[in-house]
């Protein structure tokens, strides 16, 4: 594990003082069932910090950047931020999934690729960072140059993939094309494997096809390529 350790500092440029932190903030809590640790050996109470230095160096971004936007517009995009889709699309830019601690079952039924479990992750790893940079000076900087460079970076880009089905039905309204609609053509795989293919429709014309292992995720898809399409015939895209 040492390795996979080594490799995912590297990978997001930061080198823990305390390896246990990282190694914590992995530790999914099935993990710790498995082995009949104590709960709080899990990273839920790493994610619990996380979570809080996340919603500040988020709130500090969002007041800084946009000095003339109302309380009310701030706190949406702060949650629109941060969500869990969000979270988890970072995560998977990073590839924290491989890197997990998870049990035999979560394993086994996809939890490395699960939204809920590596925006916990995700939060887990701002926690550790926090804890683990006030060995050395600042935890708080440490922690808020992580978020800046991996969640708040070119968000608007990042929402347009973890996002797509709201910006797409916001387009289609603010252009009053009709309703859009998503159908499941085929589905492959065995039930812990599965890949789902879906089409979206806006009244009776297919705009784009997808793929993913949720129905869910093949959505997504769809939209995106939807998105695609109406940019390139040159629907206004809000």
């Amino acid at each position: 594990m040492n390795q996979k350790l080594q490799e995912l500092q590297k990978k997001i440029g930061y080198e823990f003082q305390d390896e246990n932190l990282l190694m914590n903030a992995m530790m999914h809590s099935s993990f710790t069932n498995e082995r009949h640790l104590q709960k709080y050996q899990c990273n839920e109470r790493l994610e619990f910090l996380g979570d809080a230095v996340l919603e500040l160096v988020s709130s500090d971004y969002l007041f800084r950047e946009h000095p003339k936007v109302s309380e009310g517009k701030l706190t949406r995009k702060r949650a629109s931020m941060v969500c869990e889709p969000a979270l988890a699309y970072c995560a998977r830019e990073i590839e924290l999934g491989k890197y997990l601690l998870l049990g035999k079952g979560e394993n086994a039924t996809g939890g490395r690729e699960r939204d809920s479990v590596t925006s916990d992750a995700m939060e887990a790893l701002i926690g550790a960072i926090y804890l683990d940079g006030k060995t050395k000076a600042d935890g708080f900087t440490n922690a808020k140059e992580f978020i800046e460079e991996y969640i708040m970076k070119d968000q608007e880009n990042k929402r347009l993939f973890y996002d797509s089905k709201t910006i797409l039905q916001e387009i289609i309204q603010a252009n009053d094309m009709g309703a859009v609609s998503y159908r499941l053509v085929k589905e492959e795989g065995p039930d812990h494997n599965k890949a789902f293919y879906i089409d979206v429709y806006v009244k009776e014309a297919c705009y784009g096809n997808g793929k993913g292992k949720t129905k869910k995720a093949a959505e997504q898809d769809a939209a995106y390529q939807a998105i695609l399409k109406l940019r390139e015939r040159g629907v206004s895209c809000i």
